[in-house]
């Protein structure tokens, strides 16, 4: 592995099914105000919120609810939890849902004590400075499983009027305090939003893989875990209720993005660039944006990255390096091998239900503009694309 790196991660983590029963202990750690933040009210239906309930008044928490938060959370949603924390004087905010509400969550905390003369947006989302502020606690109860905010820094907030979508990755002061990880409250997730969050995690693990040229062990840490989800993928679009393919997706969900396979790696993140512009016109469901496009781009960027990616189709699709040609054997060519991997990861995403064409999340030529704008342009990976080839990424992606 090259480079100098240092690794903290604060999070404390509780997995199992009976995970839940750690939060008590935990909430005695914090102060008497706490905001709960949750979606559209699922958790009211499957009873994780009458759970959480009744461990906060056995504790006489003083509760606030700021609910509503969408699964793409707006600045305006972010100004309004921003006045609720403020008026409860939070001591804790508590996100009970998935990406969006966690990362929601966090824009909120690193807010709450900035000057009110300043704009959250601005400061950190599009001008990317640092919250020099003493953020709000989080803690998380996790209800579905893709960004890996449960364990990271990472918040993305849409602004509408802008057609902008941003991620901006808070320091580990941002992380979560503690997250509860119980794979059955991920029983009852729509399949649609189980494979969007499914591929990901595909796509977390394959923009940190696809960078550097050097034996890393976070390379051979992802193979594994790319394996292990495909493997797990096609288990749960079967039977939403196994419980051993949703704990394997689920934890590798978390370990996917909370820094630790970044080490040592430039990182690519080109995908998640172009996705985010998707959805800041369309408004689509996240991982069904990283899913549209990344077959083109993988295509489009093969050539610069080719013996990576002939080792990701030896090591994650168990690729035949030997074939046929006329009745006799031969060894295929490194670059028969790299597309015969991709061709593969094509047919498993087709497998279990992926959006594959971005002209399905309702995008039209008329919209290329405005995603090429809304696109940065990356240099950790194998090419940093020019916003020319971005366009002809798009459409090979209708």
């Amino acid at each position: 592995m090259r480079g100098n790196f240092m690794y903290y991660n604060p999070t404390k983590l509780y997995f199992g099914n009976d995970s839940l029963k750690y939060l008590e202990s935990e909430l005695k750690n914090y102060g008497k105000n706490i905001v709960l933040i949750y979606g559209g009210g699922s958790i009211k239906k499957n009873g994780i919120y009458d759970q959480v309930i009744a461990i906060l008044e056995k504790l006489g928490k003083s509760v606030v609810e700021d609910a509503g938060v969408m699964s793409n959370p707006t600045i305006e949603k972010l100004y309004e939890g921003v006045e609720i924390a403020r008026k409860h004087k939070a001591d804790l905010l508590l996100a009970i849902g998935g990406g969006s509400v966690i990362d929601y969550a966090k824009g909120v905390s690193a807010s709450v004590n900035l000057d009110k003369s300043l704009d959250p947006w601005k400061e950190y989302y599009l001008e990317q400075k640092e919250c020099e502020v003493k953020p709000i606690p989080v803690g998380t109860v996790l209800t579905m499983v893709g960004t890996g905010s449960e364990m990271n820094g990472g918040s993305v907030i849409t602004n509408p009027s802008q057609n902008l979508k941003i991620g901006k990755v808070f320091g580990d002061n941002m992380f979560p305090k503690f997250t509860i990880l119980n794979p059955e409250y991920t029983f009852s997730v729509p399949r649609y939003q189980m494979v969007a969050g499914i591929f990901d995690i595909m796509s977390h693990i394959m923009e940190q893989y696809f960078s550097g040229e050097d034996d890393n062990t976070s390379d051979y840490i992802m193979e594994g875990m790319m394996k292990s989800l495909v493997n797990s993928s096609k288990i749960a679009v079967k039977n939403p209720q196994d419980y051993d393919a949703r704990s394997n997706i689920m934890w590798t969900a978390t370990w996917a993005l909370n820094t630790l396979v970044a080490k040592g790696k430039t990182t690519d993140w080109e995908v998640h660039m172009i996705g985010q512009a998707i959805g800041a016109v369309t408004n689509a469901t996240h991982g069904m944006t990283l899913s549209s496009i990344s077959i083109p781009y993988y295509c489009y960027i093969l050539p610069y990255g080719l013996l990576k990616f002939k080792r990701f189709a030896l090591n994650v699709w168990n690729v035949n390096p030997f074939g046929k040609r006329d009745g006799e054997p031969y060894k295929k060519s490194d670059l028969e091998i790299a597309k015969e991997g991709l061709t593969m990861m094509s047919e498993w995403m087709k497998e279990i239900g992926l959006v594959m064409h971005i002209s399905d999340l309702g995008v039209t030529s008329e919209m290329y503009d405005t995603i090429l704008d809304g696109t940065f342009l990356l240099d950790g990976g194998y090419k940093k694309l020019t916003r020319d080839e971005v366009l002809d990424i798009l459409k090979e992606s209708m």
